[in-house]
């Protein structure tokens, strides 16, 4: 099972990600810290919940693609169908 998160804490974090996109990584205590700093007002469970929402996204995306397969798979012209 995976955790829920409210559509607050989904939001609140893509809006960070799109506003500043170079300044999160896929580590969870950098961007606790980050959190803190660019929102006001939130409590210690609401953000940590936000960092934790953001890192999992980032560290999704690195997975999602991997950056050498792409390269070789178009080079050997696989998943191509014959004229």
């Amino acid at each position: 099972m995976g955790n829920v998160r409210t559509d607050q804490i989904k939001r609140t974090a893509r809006e960070l990600i799109r506003r500043f996109p170079d300044k999160f990584s896929n580590n969870f205590e950098e961007n606790k810290h980050l959190v803190g700093l660019l929102t006001q007002g939130t409590t210690i469970k609401i953000r940590n919940q936000i960092a934790g929402y953001i890192t999992h996204s980032l560290v999704g995306e690195e997975e999602e693609i991997p950056s050498e397969a792409l390269p070789q798979q178009e080079a050997s012209g696989e998943d191509q169908a014959p004229d």
